[in-house]
């Protein structure tokens, strides 16, 4: 056999096992997602948004649990994209050569990758055991802290696509570098920042092991931040090995809540992007 023939054969094979894997996976997506809908979506009844956690047989609801989490993730937002926005920043128009921007850098992949509930652990250590108890701000800052990574990596890899024309260009009109960074950079990234930012909510909204260990979850209505707070993750992880129907078919509705909430920002994120191209 020739060479041209082997190269070929290895091509082909290649493509063969590539193109298999590809199929199982999006096998296995389809799978959970139509699991999810055959158990969740009869349990998605209106009770699931109006009314709270009740005992088993007594028709509740995810209201606590949803206003819980949204009230979370937003404040961990709040904290998390502004530090991340102008960490990536600094990366992309000042650290790319920088000891600093190294270190930076290095200690944002580590975050990046780091398991969501040693990020639980240091806020326990930090936030939860010195003073004294659980806390919805303790669960903001849980989730923060996995959002700012996500943010300063797409923030940074966005900026640095940005043409150095445009840059030298404001330079040359007498623009000074914080101008050019916010009135030049930041308006031809962003919608590339934004797709980062959403994913980011992506993955916060579905973190569990952070609040465990932070907000730790209530069965009852509750919005003061500084008290244990419910969570649709920790709902679902404490009704999905429940003895009872009907905490069961709550499980699985708030885990087509998050699914359908994790799937539509991903949606939303690539059409952003793909419009913006």
């Amino acid at each position: 056999m020739s060479s041209l023939a082997v190269r070929r054969t290895k091509d082909y094979a290649v493509k063969v096992i590539s193109t298999g894997f590809a199929v199982v996976a999006l096998f296995l997506l389809v799978w959970i997602l139509f699991t999810l809908v055959q158990k969740g979506l009869p349990a998605l009844t209106t009770n699931v948004f109006t009314k709270m956690t009740l005992p088993p047989g007594h028709n509740g609801g995810l209201l606590n649990a949803i206003v819980g989490s949204l009230m979370q993730i937003g404040l961990a937002m709040v904290i998390g994209t502004p530090i991340g926005l102008f960490a990536g920043t600094f990366l992309a128009e000042n650290g790319r050569t920088s000891k600093l921007g190294h270190i930076t850098r290095f200690v944002n992949d580590i975050l990046l990758s780091a398991p969501s509930i040693l990020v639980g652990l240091f806020v326990y250590a930090f936030l939860v055991n010195p003073f004294g108890g659980f806390s919805g701000w303790a669960g903001a800052v849980a989730l923060a802290i996995l959002v700012i990574p996500v943010v300063v990596r797409t923030t940074e890899d966005m900026l640095n696509l940005v043409p150095v024309g445009l840059r030298e260009a404001a330079y040359a009109l007498g623009a000074p570098r914080w101008k050019v960074v916010t009135m030049v950079t930041w308006r031809a990234a962003r919608a590339g920042i934004m797709t980062g930012i959403l994913l980011s909510i992506a993955r916060a909204a579905g973190e569990t092991a952070p609040l465990l260990f932070t907000s730790l979850g209530n069965n009852s209505w509750s919005t003061d931040m500084s008290a244990p707070m419910a969570s649709l993750p920790i709902a679902i992880y404490q009704y999905a090995g429940s003895p009872f129907d009907d905490w069961v078919a709550l499980a699985w509705a708030g885990a087509l809540l998050i699914t359908m909430s994790v799937l539509f920002l991903n949606v939303i994120s690539r059409l952003v992007l793909s419009r913006t191209k």
